[in-house]
């Protein structure tokens, strides 16, 4: 095995050379994201002036075949064929005219030097043979447009480079030079080689990095080495100190906080890239304030040892795993740190969690929901008024009014529950925590029961036992299986012990009066016992009646009688049933970190499979091209399939002409398809009947009304483009129209001193926002030419979304006699703006 570092040109170029994809490798599968990536780094490479980019290895096996010279290529398939799409993208757009270089000779070079051998025959002259599906699809990318294979990863990623090579961030000449620069390792195995065995230890050893380790080196490794060191000293190395060296663990937690979304474990690093990127932070500032996330983090994993109530409650929920509740508390320690909260008020948000999570858990309510409400759980707080004044008692409503899967149960139904429950049978972590909770509450004598239990001293008891002897048949009496069945696994019949085996099957006399036995023991829930002079189904009733009174103080569940000045929507999840929906009219959604109003499910359910599909078109368009049942039923590539339907990509279209719960349903089996989280897809309901009535004689029944009035004429010039066609009347003062690029809208905003359209761009990548800002403003004086008006120009460098407006003033929402003219401007501008404005965003 020979390795040598060289460039990737280099290696690739030759007519002679091809490049084998062996079939026992998987199908080409990187996605736009990947695609993404590459791309921004050649960008990068040529703005930044770097001589080389790293693009990591490629392992081949050399295959003599006579004039030719045959790779097999055993690792780096993905990155070949990436480049090889994106050359490929470069030559058509060269070809057709669409990109003019200032080479003459590139299309020639990059056709006959990368992609082809000219002088062989038709069927072999394509460089890079792929395996199976793949190959196909990219020998059509050789042919006419509509050869193309929709659906193919190839095409996917093909078409992805050939639409963002045009919007011309550097020259095509500049691109090339910049795939000129890239830097591979290439390993060359020999005969005596083994490939596969290779391929294996390549791909399945336990030497990775880190997503901790690769987000060190991107925040270290370009600097100067005496800032590297300085930095590591200062931040770094007490980062991951406090967090106890898991630093991925920490990164995903600290942008969950930021982004209001987790990022899946395999993708943190590349997250925390593309937040550090977007956001513009100077570096140094950046690692001050992880230090400080890591110092509050620390308290998370090691307790507050200032504060002897805390320290407790963190201890008991790290031996629960708790750690969904990071984020939130994360937030709650940095509001101590400003000085908003006081210890006293961190320990009542820590503890009303502790039995918000218990009394869940008793109730065998899903755990799944839990990642959304402490995600989401600090905004929705600061959302009622917008401060965080009366912080606690808004937390206890926000908890308390949550509703099905994420409520809090309440007492009848936690004391009914906690006595009924088998709770030997919970997993030991919780049956445990229980036990130490009852013998530990309200005393300043705590028992270390979890050392006792870790180190075996310590064990759960039968009061009654498993297997019962004659002489406890005969105390239970007739009814002794019922009783058995019905309460041997419940908290009544529980105990602890340190004499577990000495107590094994004998009569409860015994269990009491044996050395060792109840009347002798030091543990607080055996002196009860001790008392009884018997065990029956009156014990065993009296003691589930005072332990679950004791559980209902122990695990309170808060009062507040705050609420919100506006009433706040109730909130479901996708993965809620489907009959909670049912008569419900939909105000908004949030997904993918976005909070959309709707006015209907119909246009939530295209707006959602919008998004899917902008993320990986493969999907969904072969569900369009499938002729199964199921889900493929409701998609096609017809327009005219359906009596009513929402074109959802391009050429991709999805009945809408069905019920509330077949949508949803539909929706849960193409998350699935998407591996995705049916939890991050949140609706904010109301009821029918009660929505005119809390509108009524509010700021809200006017916006509706005026809504209603403008649409009208707003759908009615709009016709043609259909940005409008789904939005209905809305209770807010602005509607969104969307034009066909993600998260960018023509909106129309009506206030009580003007009227006012934008074209809004609130992309997440903050930097996609001003890139496209930066184009329109370059283009500021031929735009205001053709509109014949000056606009209203905010990038909005202080946040995520940019902005150019037009407005009328000295008008009101609030008078009536302005509508119509407040109207008229809004469908003339909305239509101006996507005529002269969005073209160049396209």
């Amino acid at each position: 095995m020979k390795g040598a570092e060289c460039g990737l040109a280099e290696y690739m170029q030759g007519a002679n050379k091809r490049f084998i994809i062996p079939v026992y490798q998987r199908n080409y599968d990187w996605k736009l994201e990947n695609c993404k990536q590459l791309y921004d780094d050649l960008v990068k490479v040529i703005k930044t002036n770097r001589k080389t980019h790293f693009f990591g290895s490629i392992v081949s096996v050399y295959e003599p075949s006579g004039k030719n010279i045959e790779f097999l290529v055993i690792d780096g398939q993905q990155r070949l064929t990436t480049v090889s799409l994106l050359l490929l993208a470069m030559y058509n757009l060269i070809q057709k005219g669409v990109i003019v270089p200032q080479d003459d000779m590139l299309a020639t070079r990059i056709y006959e030097e990368f992609l082809v051998d000219k002088y062989q025959k038709q069927e072999t002259r394509i460089k890079l043979k792929p395996v199976k599906n793949d190959k196909r699809a990219f020998g059509k990318l050789f042919d006419a447009d509509d050869e193309h294979i929709r659906g193919s990863n190839i095409t996917n990623n093909y078409n992805y480079f050939y639409e963002r090579i045009q919007k011309q961030e550097i020259s095509i000449d500049e691109l090339f030079d910049a795939i000129c620069r890239l830097e591979i390792i290439s390993i060359r195995l020999e005969n005596d080689d083994n490939p596969q065995l290779i391929f294996e230890s390549l791909n399945s050893t336990g030497l990775d990095l880190s997503e901790g380790d690769k987000i060190r080196n991107f925040i270290l490794m370009g600097l100067p080495s005496q800032q590297q060191e300085l930095y590591y000293e200062k931040y770094w190395n007490r980062i991951e100190e406090h967090t106890g060296y898991d630093v991925s663990a920490f990164i995903r937690d600290y942008l969950s906080v930021k982004q209001q979304e987790i990022p899946a474990q395999k993708r943190i690093y590349r997250d925390f890239k593309e937040y550090v990127n977007s956001a513009n932070i100077e570096l140094e500032i950046l690692l001050d304030e992880l230090l400080k996330y890591a110092k509050r983090y620390a308290i998370l994993l090691r307790g507050c040892p200032d504060n002897r109530t805390l320290d407790a409650c963190i201890y008991r929920l790290n031996r629960l795993e708790t750690t969904v509740t990071r984020p939130f508390f994360l937030e709650i320690l940095r509001l101590q740190d400003e000085k908003v909260l006081n210890i006293d008020d961190v320990t009542d948000i820590f503890l009303t969690t502790e039995n918000y999570l218990l009394r869940r858990s008793i109730c065998d309510l899903p755990t799944n929901v839990l990642n959304k409400v402490f995600l989401t759980l600090h905004h929705e707080i600061m959302r009622y008024d917008g401060t965080a004044a009366n912080y606690i008692e808004k937390f206890k409503y926000a908890l308390t009014s949550k509703k099905e899967r994420a409520r809090f149960p309440d007492d009848d139904e936690f004391a009914m529950l906690f006595s009924e429950r088998q709770i030997y049978q919970m997993n030991s972590k919780n049956k445990v925590y229980i036990l130490e909770r009852l013998e530990n509450d309200n005393t300043l004598e705590d028992k270390d029961v979890y050392r006792h239990v870790d180190a075996g001293d310590y064990s759960i008891e039968h009061i009654m036992p498993q297997h019962l002897t004659p002489t406890w048949i005969k105390a239970l009496g007739a009814d002794y299986e019922q009783i058995h069945e019905q309460w041997l696994h419940r908290i009544a019949n529980l105990t602890l012990t340190a004499y577990n085996s000495k107590y094994s099957n004998s009569s409860f006399e015994e269990k009491k009066t044996m050395e060792h036995g109840f009347s002798q023991s030091g543990i607080r829930l055996n002196q009860d016992i001790a008392k009884k002079d018997k065990w029956t189904l009156v014990e065993l009733e009296e003691r589930d009646s005072a332990l679950t009174q004791g559980a209902l103080k122990i695990w309170v569940r808060p009062t507040t009688d705050y609420k919100p000045a506006e009433k706040q929507l109730d909130s479901y999840t996708l993965d809620d049933d489907a009959e909670t929906f049912s008569g419900r009219l939909i105000a908004k959604f949030n997904y993918k970190n976005t909070e959309q109003p709707v006015g209907s499910w119909a246009e939530m359910y295209e707006k959602v499979l919008r998004i899917l599909y902008a993320e990986d078109m493969s999907i969904i368009e072969n569900l369009a091209g499938s002729s199964e049942e199921g889900v493929p039923y409701h998609f096609s590539t017809n327009k005219n399939a359906f009596i009513k339907s929402a074109e959802v990509g391009e050429g991709i279209y999805v009945l809408t002409n069905s019920s509330t719960q077949n949508k949803l349903s539909v929706l849960k089996r193409v998350f699935k398809l998407y591996n995705e989280d049916p939890n991050d897809l949140v609706f904010y309901l109301r009821d029918n009947n009660s929505q005119a009535e809390e509108e009524a004689g509010t700021r809200f029944e006017v916006r509706r009304k005026y809504w209603a009035f403008a649409l009208e004429k707003i759908k009615e010039a709009n016709i043609e483009n259909h940005m409008f066609r789904n939005v209905t009347p809305a209770k807010g003062n602005w509607i969104n129209g969307a034009f066909g690029i993600g998260s960018f809208y023509i909106c129309c905003v009506a206030n009580s001193d003007s009227a006012r359209v934008d074209l809004y761009m609130g992309k997440k990548d903050k930097h996609a926002n001003k890139a496209a800002y930066d184009k329109l403003l370059a283009n500021k004086s031929a735009i205001e030419s053709v509109l014949g008006a000056a606009l209203i120009w905010n990038r909005g460098d202080d946040v995520n979304s940019s902005k150019v407006s037009y407005q009328l003033n000295n008008v009101s929402i609030e008078s009536e006699t302005d509508w119509l003219q407040m109207a008229n401007f809004q469908a003339q501008w909305s239509k101006k703006f996507y005529d002269v404005l969005v073209p160049y965003l396209r």
